[in-house]
């Protein structure tokens, strides 16, 4: 059974959810199908997004301070890698890395990531997880056996929760991890508005390719029957709420159905898709405590764009 089909029933279950709501939303995890995965992937090399570079550049530069203050013989723990590249970066800088887990959601890009990361270190026990790590899952049994585990969660996901789901977020990866463990947490900092907006509505129209392959994939697997060129994407700074948050714009009045609903759109009413919420680092100290985490670390770029903090349980 292809994942799409498995995964069908959950999206097609939020999707009516989020479009029934007063403000429509869709949860952005379902922006990261295959085609989404490889938009998203692009755009981490625009020019204007610079959070994936920045970070890179963090983990090159303070690799050595990074593998010091973990330790040797770390299992790492992964939510989300992505493409593995950040993983294949880590653990070669780690001292002894005892076994690697990545935990997403579809089971073809863990196998990708599972093959990086097992060409890059052939020696070491690679458990993929199929799991989605925004709700409880296990680890496997004796995974990674003694060793200290190590959660990585890089990109500045945790931005893309609401404060109150970031704090669960890091509590339940804190359970999920056990006791005496570590995590080391990508997060973007609050910066000029200009920079922010230019990160999520690039000039090559890539995030808006990455926007609106939702749709398509709500038509695809979801048999929904949205209008591509019916809808436009946009980026917003809200300086409330320090976040850029990413929308799919009606361009005129249409009716859209999906799973047996008619869904109404007036011109300009727009779906909320993403938001990327921006941190002060006293802010993302707060929201690491009320889970249980303290900071034991942080290492930021030069021009402090970007951070890297290791938690401690």
């Amino acid at each position: 059974m292809s994942a799409a089909v498995e995964l069908q029933p959950a999206l097609v279950a939020d999707a009516i959810a989020g479009l029934s709501a007063t403000r429509k939303t869709l949860p952005c995890k379902w922006l990261y199908d295959a085609e989404g995965t490889r938009l998203f992937e692009a755009i981490t090399r625009l020019p204007e997004y610079y959070p994936t570079r920045t970070e890179v550049q963090i983990l090159d530069q303070r690799g050595r301070d990074i593998a010091q203050a973990v330790g040797r013989g770390a299992a790492v723990v992964e939510f989300g890698p992505g493409d593995g590249a950040k993983a294949v970066q880590l653990l070669g800088a780690l001292q002894a890395p005892a076994a690697y887990l990545p935990v997403d959601i579809a089971p073809e890009w863990l196998e990708d990531v599972a093959e990086r990361v097992t060409g890059a270190f052939p020696h070491l026990p690679v458990r993929p997880v199929v799991a989605d790590f925004t709700r409880p899952f296990d680890l496997p049994a004796h995974a990674g056996g003694s060793a200290a585990r190590l959660g990585f969660f890089s990109g500045s996901t945790i931005g893309n929760f609401e404060p109150e789901e970031a704090v669960a977020f890091l509590a339940r990866a804190r359970a999920t991890l056990g006791p005496g463990s570590r995590m080391l947490l990508g997060a973007d900092l609050v910066k000029e508005v200009a920079i922010l907006e230019a990160a999520y509505d690039d000039s090559a129209r890539v995030t808006a390719a990455f926007n609106l392959n939702l749709l398509a994939r709500l038509n695809r697997e979801a048999g929904a029957d949205f209008e591509l060129d019916g809808f436009a994407h946009a980026a917003r700074w809200n300086p409330g709420r320090e976040r850029i948050e990413m929308h799919l714009v009606a361009r005129r009045p249409q009716r859209v159905r999906l799973g047996g609903r008619v869904f109404a759109f007036a011109a300009g009413e727009s779906i909320h898709t993403e938001s990327s919420h921006k941190y002060r680092p006293d802010r993302l100290r707060q929201l690491a405590e009320a889970a249980g985490w303290r900071q034991a670390r942080i290492w930021t770029d030069p021009e402090e764009m970007f951070s890297v903090w290791l938690l401690e349980a």
